[in-house]
């Protein structure tokens, strides 16, 4: 896609799709509202689109999408908090299940970080990437004689348990995870391989799901 046009012929496509003939999806959506019971926090990278790689249908996911995936901790003073207002609607409004962190490999804001590749006018990016500061470090200790392809998919995935670690300090994501109405999931998907990992708690590692 390289023109807002080409777009609008997509949109045709769809709308053809789905409202020119007796599709019910749509009205059950529209009359029932959204009911999705997985939350999806994502890279807003354009080869990494949940619905797409996950092969979902409209409705079936509230996704979340920002750089590199991560979410920050809970605090609040009195900035502006995206993330952590969509959180929020997803797990205290919508009351979803699950919440998967879905981090991918060849993260451009994983890179970034890992280079110290960001700019005094990335002001943005560069405050932002620090939630995963940890991720950063640990990875570059831990694969320090490693080459750099495998520190980044090492940070990459450092990164999704972070942020998995942080969603525990929300107490309305906490209080439902102790209560066993709400599952935290971190999943890595690998664009080289065409895999989709899984983080087993009691191994301690990403494993092919």
């Amino acid at each position: 896609m390289s023109s807002p046009g080409q777009l609008i012929e997509g949109f045709a496509r769809f709308r053809k799709k789905h409202f020119a003939r007796d599709d019910a999806l749509f009205r059950v959506l529209v009359e029932q509202g959204q009911t999705p019971r997985i939350l999806v926090v994502a890279c807003c990278d354009a080869r990494v689109d949940p619905a797409l790689v996950l092969d979902c249908a409209p409705g079936d996911l509230f996704v979340i999408r920002n750089v590199a995936n991560l979410v920050p901790p809970a605090e609040n003073q009195g900035h502006y908090h995206g993330t952590s207002a969509a959180l929020e609607f997803g797990v205290c409004k919508l009351n979803v299940g699950h919440i998967i962190v879905l981090g991918h490999a060849h993260c451009g804001g994983i890179h970034a970080l890992l280079e110290g590749k960001m700019q005094k006018e990335d002001a943005f990016i560069s405050e932002w990437m620090g939630i995963a500061a940890a991720a950063s470090e640990r990875s570059s200790r831990e694969f320090a004689d490693a080459g750099s392809a495998a520190r980044h998919r090492a940070c990459e995935q450092q990164a999704i348990l972070v942020s998995l670690d942080n969603l525990m300090t929300f107490p309305w994501i906490r209080e439902r995870v102790e209560q066993g109405t709400l599952a935290l999931h971190g999943w890595y998907f690998d664009i080289e391989r065409g895999e989709l990992l899984g983080y087993n708690t009691a191994a301690r590692q990403f494993e092919v799901l």
